[in-house]
């Protein structure tokens, strides 16, 4: 009887997870610490990672034990706890796809002993031998579905891992992958011809490639073994060539970008696709939606085709690597705007209206959190939808009107594992005017609480003061009123919030230059940046209607007057005082909010170049 992964690479093309250092890296574990290890002291960790590729359609997971053998732990003092490692990182593995609910293939990882081989190293070709031996029998006698090899530089060393696995085991299905260099060798000079044909003799069941940067150049290697061996092929790539900026590592290539390598990769004769170094659940969510289209339920999922955009952005404006936080603190004008999410199921109007604001110039896109207190997509939903989609760093609204302490605390934990950073935190309008009178604001805590919880947050500490396994790193942005009847109030308040762990500030839209003046004068002392609103009008009847029944906002008589007498021209006007308030302000600024009124992003845009422009 055959095993059910060969009856399933029989049916279709298999899909395998990304990468597992890069994820844990990102979410705190040090450059120092053994990754393997945290099978064992943060096993909660490890298995968030894998439950986020599950949700996203990965059909492979692989174990965290890419560099538990015996040989390579020795490094770090650990080699005796070899087996435990291995075991603890299939049971990992199991549970997460026991949580989901979701079947998936756990597949034991295996690399490359990481020392000096044979000629003038400190380690034989036969004690690697036996280090993949030992590693290989932990894993099978913990329940793994199939081996893979992986990341290893020379054909011979790739050979004793597989000869090595067929001596514990002669039927387990076995995937073998080679990395090479950039002439399309091996370190050893090896052409992946060779590497094809000289695995499958060995005994691989899957051969292929893994950690070239980024798909091209894995397509490329790929070509080569499936021109030269009728072995089944495997692929997982790099996201391209790791960057460095301000000490933090990123890689380039998008998800959308290996969503369309997906069918080249299959058409060179991959059965089994993946990720390596750099990608992500969104990358693997992409893949997954050019080999099946949509999953059903899936979190982080590249939207459906009646939910994508036709817009391609030039190759200068993604990605941005720079990140909104890096960008205040290098002191640059910024620009964000904000983007309401839909009243229904279809973010198309959104996601159309970001990608112009991104052509424009903005550097972030605010989401707002149901404004007015009317139900929309959720804020958190529309912000992975715009990074996933257009590469736009989002700026997420989150009120304490709607969630308790328990909710407000999930929901920013899942929201940073799905990338979101930047949070504005706000109190939120109130339900009883909205069509939802029986609804219940909760507010649990002020706006001031909610920047404790996302200082406490990225401290490695909830609200409860119980540590987590690893700190957050939000950046946290407060709300302040210029026009607030009470200056001092205001003052006093904005100081509390700074005091709290606000990093930037964002203020209500502006049309008093004079009051705005004023209110920078006084919030210099707090040297956090300050982004100032600017919601254009665009008719008499609009200023009239935001002077009186905008909360918070006050509109000059003079400003009033102007858009009276333009007319039919007030959507000039009105950007003609956006433009002047901003000039005036800039010295005392450092960027600015654009609200679209009407959900007119075309008219935002414009204004967009046109500030970027000026500045």
């Amino acid at each position: 009887m055959a095993h059910p992964f060969f009856d399933a690479l029989e049916r279709r093309v298999l899909l395998s997870d990304g990468a597992m250092g890069t994820a844990l890296r990102d979410r705190g574990v040090p450059a120092s610490v053994c990754l393997d290890e945290q099978n064992l002291s943060n096993p909660q960790l490890v298995q968030a990672v894998h439950t986020e590729y599950l949700t996203a359609g990965a059909e492979i997971i692989e174990t965290n034990t890419f560099g538990a053998n015996r040989l390579r732990l020795r490094s770090f003092d650990l080699a005796k706890q070899a087996a435990e490692i291995n075991a603890a990182g299939v049971a990992i593995a199991r549970e997460a796809t026991r949580d989901r609910g979701l079947h998936a293939f756990i597949a034991g990882a295996v690399g490359p002993v990481g020392v000096g081989l044979a000629s003038g190293g400190d380690v034989t070709l036969k004690q690697a031998h036996k280090a993949f031996a030992e590693q290989t029998q932990v894993l099978i006698d913990s329940g793994v579905d199939l081996i893979m090899l992986e990341t290893f530089p020379s054909l011979a060393e790739a050979r004793q891992a597989v000869e090595a696995v067929r001596e514990v085991q002669k039927d387990i299905p076995l995937i073998a992958q080679v990395t090479f260099q950039r002439d399309g060798r091996t370190w050893m000079g090896e052409e992946p011809a060779a590497v094809a044909r000289e695995l499958r003799n060995a005994g691989a069941d899957v051969v292929g490639v893994n950690c070239m940067p980024g798909p091209q150049a894995a397509l490329d290697i790929l070509e080569e073994m499936s021109r030269a061996s009728k072995v089944k092929l495997s692929v997982q790539p790099n996201a391209g060539h790791p960057r460095v900026v301000e000490r933090e590592v990123s890689y380039p290539v998008t998800p959308g970008a290996f969503a369309e390598y997906t069918s080249r990769l299959v058409a060179a004769g991959a059965v089994v696709i993946g990720g390596c170094c750099g990608t992500t659940p969104e990358h693997i969510s992409a893949m997954h939606g050019a080999l099946h289209g949509p999953k059903d339920g899936a979190v982080v999922e590249t939207p459906t085709a009646d939910v994508a955009i036709d817009l391609e952005l030039p190759p200068e404006l993604e990605p941005d690597d720079i990140t909104l936080r890096e960008k205040l603190a290098a002191g640059r004008f910024v620009v964000t705007a904000e983007v309401d999410p839909p009243r229904g199921l279809n973010p198309r109007r959104a996601l159309q209206g970001a990608a112009k604001l991104r052509l424009a110039g903005v550097d972030a896109v605010n989401v707002a959190d149901s404004p007015m207190a009317r139900v929309r997509m959720s804020a958190f939903a529309l912000a992975v939808l715009l990074r996933q989609q257009l590469g736009i760093e989002p700026v997420v609204h989150v009120t304490t009107r709607d969630r308790n302490l328990l909710a407000l605390q999930a929901d920013l934990i899942g929201a940073h594992v799905l990338g979101t950073r930047n949070v504005l935190c706000l109190r939120g309008d109130a339900p009883s005017g909205s069509g939802y009178a029986k609804a219940v604001g909760v507010w649990d805590v002020t706006p001031v609480g909610l920047l404790r919880i996302l200082k406490g947050l990225n401290e490695g500490i909830d609200f409860a003061g119980s540590a987590m396994a690893q700190p957050t790193s939000f950046f946290s942005g407060a709300a302040a009123n210029p026009t607030a009847a009470s200056l001092e109030a205001e003052i006093k308040l904005l100081r509390r919030k700074v005091e709290a762990g606000a990093d930037f500030v964002m203020t209500q839209a502006i049309y008093d230059v004079e009051a705005l003046e004023r209110f920078l004068t006084k919030a210099a002392r707090f040297k956090v940046p300050i982004l100032i609103g600017v919601l254009p009008l665009h008719s008499q009847r609009h200023a009239e209607f935001i002077h009186n029944e905008l909360p918070g906002v006050v509109i000059p008589e003079s400003i009033r007057d102007r858009m009276k007498e333009a007319g039919e021209h007030g959507l000039e006007e009105g950007a003609a005082i956006a433009r002047e308030t901003v000039q005036a302000a800039r010295g005392g600024i450092q960027g600015i909010y654009l609200i679209p009124a009407f959900g007119r992003y075309d008219v935002a845009a414009e204004l967009v170049e046109q500030i970027k422009a000026e500045a």
